[in-house]
């Protein structure tokens, strides 16, 4: 089964009350496809800078991510960005963002991934998700994530994205600056009438709310006492959600809420080191064993 991402591919300075990590290999689709590729192999579509580390490829081939959708373009700078935690790290300062290649054209998506039928659109511009979506033949199912930049700068333009997705993810302060709703379940509400029959409200360290069709879920997140970094922590949620999605080929209410609890606990792992560190160090024994505790874990009588 084919899974797509499409998104942002970075460099990363983070500081946390952990320590700091620089120049570390991110972004938004790197993380997806990190974690995603711990379930099913996954097909990148991305552009760098001709200043992005070669090394950084190395990580990349260490799963079965299929990267000949990444493009080196020369003359380009790959995207930076600087950020810090503090306190219970919820959120995130960013100190400086250097958009350099995000603001140039998109990546094409080579022939070969084309006929991909689940895809996720990754952060980035959502005219650029728009553009990159229209080169895929007949997706099954499409969700995008975005992000607090987007609604304030291009709200427009993500609402027409909004109108060609199947679903969302984004998080409770995303939420509420979109649709100007206090209370998650109108926000998460008012979101569907968008365009998206699916929506996924993530709230940290608080778990999440899944809006799909007229259902509502609350789901725990993992609880793990080893948190490190918290970036890419959503994206990785969503790379684990949507690879069990991609394996199974449905998309009902009940199989998204599977699909979560995956997700959930893939995300578990990206936190526990700076970078992609958690992830390269997770394994299906370890992702099994966790996926188990939070099963007993939703278990009610």
């Amino acid at each position: 089964m084919s899974l797509l991402v499409t998104g942002s591919i970075g460099i990363d300075t983070i500081q946390t009350p952990a320590g700091q990590a620089a120049d570390v290999l991110g972004g938004s689709a790197i993380y997806f496809s990190f974690a995603a590729s711990l379930l099913t192999p996954v097909r990148l579509v991305g552009a760098v800078g001709e200043d992005f580390p070669r090394h950084y490829l190395d990580i990349l081939k260490e799963r079965p991510i299929d990267t000949r959708g990444l493009e080196i373009r020369k003359g380009s700078k790959t995207f930076r960005w600087q950020g810090r935690y503090v306190g219970d790290m919820n959120e995130a300062e960013t100190l400086r963002t250097d958009l350099n290649i995000l603001g140039e054209r998109a990546p094409k998506v080579p022939a070969e991934f084309r006929d991909s039928k689940v895809v996720f659109l990754a952060n980035t511009h959502p005219a650029l998700q728009r553009e990159l979506l229209a080169q895929v033949t007949k997706p099954e199912f499409v969700v995008c994530d975005t992000m607090n930049l987007w609604i304030r700068t291009s709200r427009d333009e993500l609402c027409k994205t909004l109108a060609a997705v199947d679903g969302v993810v984004l998080n409770d302060g995303e939420a509420r600056l979109l649709t100007g709703e206090n209370l998650l379940v109108r926000a998460g509400r008012q979101i569907q009438k968008m365009g998206p029959k699916f929506v996924l409200l993530k709230k940290g360290e608080h778990g999440c709310l899944m809006f799909a069709g007229e259902t509502v879920w609350a789901l725990p997140a993992f609880p793990t006492a080893d948190l490190v970094d918290p970036t890419g922590a959503g994206d990785s949620f969503a790379g684990g959600t949507m690879a069990y999605l991609a394996k199974v080929r449905r998309y009902d209410a009940e199989t998204i809420r599977a699909a979560i609890a995956r997700g959930t606990v893939t995300a578990s792992f990206a936190i526990e080191a700076f970078s992609l560190d958690g992830l390269r160090k997770a394994t299906m024994e370890a992702f099994e064993a966790r996926l188990q505790q939070y099963r007993c874990m939703l278990a009610v009588g």
